[in-house]
């Protein structure tokens, strides 16, 4: 999937000492309808990064950077102050590559981690 980061990704280390990355990112498709007019619509995800790519993500990434992301759909569910179940689906990347222009930059630079780039 590619996309456009709504946000600059939260990152948090864990006291595990794992690092883990949170942001959204925007998927825009423009289509014509029916009657022939062009129609754009945009679909927000929410992402989950660990690890290496986490802080990849840190380093890297900012509002507005473009994205190609691989993952797996993932489900999370909790109970909130009120008692209510709640549930919240979002994608776990497996693996992150940054497309468009560096900062500064006029060429188009493009770097790809995967889990396999993870040293364990």
């Amino acid at each position: 999937m590619n996309g456009r980061l709504g946000k600059k990704p939260e990152v948090r280390t864990l006291t595990s000492g794992s690092t883990v990355a949170n942001f959204s990112i925007a998927n825009n498709e423009v289509f014509k309808n029916k009657a022939g007019e062009k129609v754009e619509t945009v679909d927000w995800f929410d992402v989950e990064v660990w690890g290496r790519n986490a802080e990849i993500a840190e380093k890297y990434l900012k509002k507005g950077s473009q994205i190609s992301l691989a993952g797996r759909l993932k489900t999370s569910s909790w109970e909130d102050k009120d008692g209510n179940k709640r549930s919240k689906c979002f994608i776990k990347v497996s693996q992150l590559q940054m497309l468009g222009k560096a900062s500064g930059s006029t060429e188009k630079e493009s770097l790809t981690i995967t889990v396999d780039d993870i040293a364990f």
